[in-house]
This record gives structure tokens, C-alpha cells and sequence, in this order.
């Protein structure tokens, strides 16, 4: 039998065996706050990488975007053809410009041609886009189908279309013909040579506002069309006034873009009239490419498309206040 030790086992706590007081633990010192300047470059250094990827987006949008435009603006305020040293002319170009008798022929068309693109190329892509979401068989097929037009060359597209407009074995007087009417001569006629145009673009851009009018119309709440039937609303009256005030932000922004968009038109009187007939189908920017690369005045293209920044720019505004105001 053992015999019991006579002391009680030593705490380790409590120091060493001879009978010391306690040594006492160090009490950690309290973090102290970081100061400002450490924060910020803490911040600056965790988002170092989004940093250097927005730095570049910026680096080309100013190289490619903002400079242009700075350099179009100081071009229109100088006689240069790149032959020779610039020279500064102040606003002579801009005189020139206004006296030239094809500068009101050029906006008088582009007006024109915008306001006929408004009355078909506005509407088409939305009346596709709500017979497409009505259709239950071959959505996709059908989409793929209206998108296809967009992802031709545009070069492409308008040599197709010469064919349809061609007088003799074209598509178009082919199908006249079958029906015992007259042939017409679609580009070379002043009176249908711009609706022939307006034709060929909106066939050719409406894929990708189609597309777009679909993506809104899928996200209008069922419960209202339902609630509409249940009120014995026609499907006139659901479209005007269920569908069309749900796509209200949609709509505006499309007739924004649009406006601008068709106000810049130039593959198509470039490729299939190439200006005319008699000057009939000269846009503002295929005056400016005349300026420029037919009769070598860089200086008078550059007066030329500063005004249509300034005018594409005001619309901008007034139209973005406007639908604020409404809104």
C-alpha cells in the first residue's frame, strides 16, 4: 500500500515549487485603429486589379471615343488635307458649309428618311415582336429567323436587295409582273427611291429591336392580360392599353436610338443609289464622305460633322427632358 504524497500537487499557475508569488501574464496591448491613409491604401491595394482593368476601358474609350471628337471639332476650324501643314481658317468652313446648296438637300433627305423609318421601321419590330410572343411551336426557330438579317455584312445585304430592285429580272418586278402590274423603277425614281431605302434598312436592323421588344414583353405579369380578359377586353385594347404602357420606357429609348441611329444613314444610299437620282437620296453622311474623300476637304467634313453632333445632341436632351417631364 502507498503511501499518499503529503503535499497537495503544484498548480503550474501558481509559480514554482518554493513557494513564489505568481508571476503575472502581459496583458496584450488594444489594436489600434487604422488611420485614414492606411485604410485607403489598404482599399487601393485590395482593388488594385478592378483598378487597372477600368484604367484601360477608360485609356481606349478616350482613345477611340473621346479624342475623335476632339480632333473632328479642331479639324472643322482649320484647312487641312493632309498633304499639307494645317491652317487655321476660324469659321470659313463653317460659311462655306451653309452655302453650299446640297447642305439643306442632305438634312432634307436625312429628315425624310427618318421620318419614313419612324412610320415602318418603328412599328414592324414591334408588331413581329407580339405575333412571335403569341406563337407557342417554333419560337426559337422563328427568332432566329428574324435575328438573321442583322448578322449579315451590310454590304451583303444592300447587293441582295439591288437584286430585288433590279428593273429587268429583279425580285420584286418579277412579282408585279405575276400580278399583270406595271414594273417600277425602284432606285432610279425620286419618288420611290427613298422608300426603297427605308425598305432595305428596316429589314436589316429590325432583328435586334425584335429581340429586344420580346425580352419586354416577357417580362409583362400574366395577371394583367388575365385581368383584362376577365374584363372583356378586346385584344386591341389589351395591346393599348396593357402592353403598350408596360413597354412605355422600352418604346422611348428605342425611338431615341432609332433617331439618332437612322439620322447617321449612309451604307445604303452609298451602295444602292450612291446620292441620287438628281441628288434625291444624298444623305448628311454621304455629303460628308463626298467632303472628305471625293473633293479632299477634310476641314469642310469636319464643319459637317460637328453640326450633326451638335443637332443629334440637342435632340438628345430635349427628347430625355421631355419623356422626364412626362414621367
Amino acid at each position: 500500500m502507498t503511501a499518499e504524497p503529503l503535499t497537495a500537487p503544484r498548480d503550474p499557475d501558481l509559480g514554482p515549487a518554493t513557494g513564489s508569488a505568481p508571476t503575472a501574464r502581459p496583458v496584450p496591448a488594444a489594436p489600434t485603429a487604422p488611420s485614414g491613409a492606411d485604410r485607403l491604401r489598404r482599399k487601393v491595394r485590395d482593388n488594385l486589379v478592378a483598378y487597372l482593368f477600368l484604367a484601360a476601358g477608360i485609356l481606349c474609350f478616350a482613345l477611340f471615343s473621346w479624342y475623335p471628337i476632339v480632333r473632328g471639332v479642331l479639324l472643322s476650324f482649320q484647312q487641312v488635307n493632309f498633304a499639307e501643314p494645317a491652317r487655321w481658317v476660324g469659321l470659313d468652313n463653317f460659311r462655306r458649309l451653309f452655302d453650299d446648296p446640297l447642305f439643306l438637300t442632305a438634312w432634307r433627305n436625312t429628315g425624310w428618311f427618318t421620318l419614313l423609318a419612324l412610320v415602318f421601321g418603328f412599328a414592324a419590330p414591334f408588331a413581329t415582336a407580339v405575333v412571335l410572343n403569341e406563337l407557342r411551336g417554333a419560337r426559337s426557330y422563328l427568332r432566329m429567323t428574324v435575328y438573321l438579317p442583322v448578322m449579315l455584312p451590310p454590304v451583303v445585304t444592300m447587293l441582295l436587295w439591288r437584286w430585288f430592285y433590279d428593273p429587268g429580272p429583279g425580285l420584286f418586278n418579277r412579282a408585279l409582273d405575276v400580278l399583270h402590274l406595271p414594273a417600277q423603277q425602284w432606285l432610279e425614281s425620286q419618288n420611290l427611291s427613298m422608300v426603297s431605302l427605308v425598305l432595305v434598312s428596316t429589314w436589316a436592323n429590325m432583328g435586334t429591336t425584335t429581340l429586344v421588344y420580346l425580352a419586354a414583353l416577357g417580362g409583362i405579369p400574366g395577371e394583367l392580360y388575365e385581368a383584362a380578359e376577365l374584363d372583356g377586353a378586346s385584344i386591341r385594347r389589351r395591346l393599348w392599353h396593357v402592353t403598350v404602357p408596360q413597354m412605355r420606357f422600352i418604346l422611348m429609348i428605342t425611338l431615341l436610338l432609332q433617331v439618332i441611329g437612322t439620322m447617321q444613314v449612309f451604307v445604303e444610299p452609298f451602295v444602292l443609289t450612291g446620292g441620287g437620282p438628281n441628288d434625291a437620296t444624298v444623305t448628311v453622311l454621304l455629303l460628308l464622305y463626298r467632303y472628305a474623300f471625293v473633293y479632299n476637304d477634310f476641314g469642310l467634313a469636319s464643319a459637317m460633322s460637328t453640326v450633326l453632333f451638335v443637332v443629334l445632341g440637342l435632340f438628345a436632351v430635349v427628347y430625355l427632358r421631355l419623356t422626364r417631364t412626362k414621367g
